[in-house]
């Protein structure tokens, strides 16, 4: 053959063999028989292997996975592959559904599609003109993992889109999918029999399995183990318009992606939380894990007019299945001590599986509910998983008694450090108050320098463990007397991390009251009682000589806050901290001001997206509030402007979308003066 005959034959194969994969994994109605298929891809290896340019990134001949990688670099997501808040039940969904038809009038016309909710690996796939060239894990939601090798291996990926060329529209441009990798349950199984037989490591469940699949630095590897994949949402298509979620599952059918069958569309909530519950009696019946479905609202411009909480759109939620239940022997109870002094019991437990996962401990809440449920060592307990994730003891089963169980009594001395501990009135909590403890030592320091507090970078909780144990940190003032020459000494440190650390300790003393505040581990002051204190004292020696009457007077300090307020002041031990931190320079005495009532951006609201040059976004903010405006986490209908920095976010695609006024740093100043009174 010539070479252009024989680059049309490579062509034609790859196209009947997308084709027919499409159509055995996918579909599930295969046309031809197997021996057609190998005799396919035989010949289409045999005449790449002759010519080695006619292989493309898309044949199918390359699912066998490539060269092993050193490690996966960071991609960043064209948009935010965000989070889902969860709905328990059937009346957290009717509280879901009231709160956003308040926002949104039209939310009442609404209809509704309901996807099962895959427990598998979320995976962010890119396609341009119709070749798959990148696929990523979800990460932070804003960037992850490039792990394109691996998932080039799953059979259920169309490697070029559309997978049926004569039965789907054209491909656009750029086209970037979500969807959710998993491993199926038959197939889970009877892997997971082989490294049982060696006597190897086993994987728990499905989930566990896929995520290790494809996190894999050698693509073989991926390439031999059975990962399947369900796609359920179109991230950015250009060119498609998709006015409704159930449109866009269409397009991603038509396509050749992989999507649940059980998808279904509703015209109202109440059809819509039924499906789930019928769901939530046949979810072992699917081939593929789920802990629940999810319900979202189908026309997509309404789904993105209700905004952002977080990282969870309003428009969609999950309905979380009921935790599944288990029994097992409490072997013991043990003591945890935390950042703020608090002593929590927990439950020693006999191994077991919950939900696919083993579970050797669980929470007992506090020591009131083990003596309200009479909890015992040597009881046989009833174990839930809340939420999938954190396990938990609802009870004993009394009639599992023998009479060798023994009561629990709560102690009365800390566990870490042997002092005496403490009930405050009307708490179910004991606190060890002692603030030399080391239990206590370790989490107080890791809380100071976190980002929600003083944000000390490079200063994470290995350095804090580190530091404690070195003897070096007694109380967090201690980081501000640090030297060159201690850290040193550290197993880790070189002069330039050493020098790097102590360059952000020093910035860190230029954080604002609130801040520290926060930071500090005063019992129920977080984030809004700290701003809400240093706006109202100002400084730290106005705080300390505050009185009970003084301090309820703030909106938001209610009775506990006060005591614990007054309590923390009191204590010897705080009041030699206050020291070291006022000797060592740190000693915040003013507040960037609040809200200006009248002022120029007054009744203004704001979404900051992107890095602005010369402000960092707390700059921006403090200066927004300052002059009357305000500063909203989320982009929504109602908000004024978008602040826009480089390299935006996915609010800027959001704000687009509602049609928000977008300006710039030089924008957001120009409009004091345009707001400003004139004579």
């Amino acid at each position: 053959m010539t070479s252009a005959k024989i680059r049309a034959r490579a062509q034609e194969l790859r196209e009947k063999i997308h084709s027919h994969n499409h159509r055995y994994y996918v579909l599930q109605s295969p046309t031809m028989s197997d021996g057609e298929f190998d005799a396919l891809l035989r010949e289409l290896r045999r005449l790449e292997e002759q010519n080695p340019g006619l292989i493309t990134t898309d044949s199918p001949t390359q699912r066998v996975g490539g060269q092993p990688s050193e490690k996966f670099e960071k991609v960043r997501h064209p948009a935010a592959i965000l989070s889902l808040g969860n709905a328990n039940g059937a009346q957290e969904m009717r509280a879901w559904y009231e709160r956003i038809a308040r926002l949104d009038e039209r939310v009442e016309a609404a209809g509704f599609v309901v996807e099962p909710k895959i427990d598998g690996l979320t995976v962010v796939l890119r396609y341009r003109d119709g070749i798959f060239v990148r696929g990523a894990t979800r990460g932070d939601g804003e960037v992850g993992e490039n792990i394109t090798p691996n998932l080039r291996t799953l059979r259920t990926l169309p490697l070029r889109i559309p997978a049926d060329v004569a039965a789907a529209p054209a491909a656009p441009r750029m086209l970037v999918v979500r969807g959710e990798a998993y491993m199926p349950r038959r197939a889970f199984a009877q892997w997971n029999e082989r490294p049982a037989e060696a006597g190897e490591r086993t994987y728990v469940n499905p989930r566990n399995a896929a995520s290790g699949a494809l996190r894999q630095l050698d693509p073989q590897l991926t390439a031999r183990r059975p990962i399947a994949l369900l796609c359920y949402e179109v991230v950015v298509a250009e060119g498609v318009a998709a006015g409704s979620q159930w449109h866009a599952l269409e397009y991603l059918r038509a396509m050749g992606f992989p999507v649940a069958a059980i998808s279904r569309r509703f015209s109202g909530l109440d059809e819509a939380i039924s499906y789930c519950e019928h769901w939530a009696e046949r979810r072992d019946t699917l081939d593929y894990e789920i802990d629940g479905m999810v319900i979202k609202i189908d026309e997509l411009q309404l789904r993105s007019a209700l905004g952002v909480v977080g990282k969870d759109p309003r428009g969609a939620v999950a309905f979380k299945f009921p935790a599944h239940q288990v029994t097992t022997t409490l072997c013991e109870v043990g003591v945890n001590v935390g950042r703020t002094g608090v002593l929590t019991p927990y439950a020693v437990l006999q191994p077991v599986e919950v939900g696919g996962v083993t579970v050797k401990q669980a929470t007992l809440h506090n020591f009131d509910f083990v003596a309200e449920k009479d909890i015992r060592v040597g009881d046989r307990v009833l174990i839930k998983r809340a939420g999938e994730v954190i396990p938990y003891v609802i009870g004993p089963l009394l009639q599992a008694r023998t009479g060798k169980e023994t009561r629990f009594e709560p102690p009365a001395i800390c566990p870490s450090c042997a002092q005496e501990v403490t009930r405050p009135e009307g708490e179910v909590a004991l606190y060890c108050v002692n603030a030399g403890c080391p239990a206590q030592r370790v989490r107080n320091l890791e809380h100071f320098v976190t980002r929600a507090t003083l944000e000390i970078e490079g200063f994470g909780e290995s350095v804090a463990a580190q530091l404690v144990e070195a003897g070096l940190v007694e109380d967090v003032a201690d980081i501000f007397a640090l030297s060159e020459v201690q850290l040193l000494e550290l197993e880790g440190f070189a002069e330039k991390k050493a020098r790097s650390l102590l360059a952000a300790i020093a910035a860190a003393k230029q954080r604002p009251l609130e801040r520290l505040l926060s930071g500090l581990g005063i019992r129920g002051v977080g984030a809004v009682a700290a701003r809400a204190l240093a706006q109202h004292f100002g400084a730290l020696n106005a705080l300390e000589q505050a009185t009970p009457e003084q301090l309820q007077q703030i909106e938001g300090i209610g009775p506990s806050i006060t005591a614990a307020v007054v309590e923390w002041f009191a204590r010897p031990g705080n009041q030699e901290l206050l020291r070291k931190l006022r000797a060592a320079g740190f000693w915040p005495t003013r507040q960037p001001a609040a809200a200006v009532e009248g002022g120029a951006l007054s009744g203004r609201t704001f979404a900051i997206t992107g890095t602005l040059p010369g402000w960092t976004r707390r700059q921006a903010a403090a200066f927004i509030a300052e002059h009357g405006g305000r500063v909203i986490s989320s982009v929504s209908t109602k908000t004024s402007y978008l602040l826009l920095g480089e390299n935006a976010g996915a609010k800027l695609a959001q704000a687009r979308a509602l049609g928000v006024p977008e300006i710039d740093a030089e924008g957001l100043r120009a409009l004091l003066d345009t707001s400003a009174p004139r004579d």
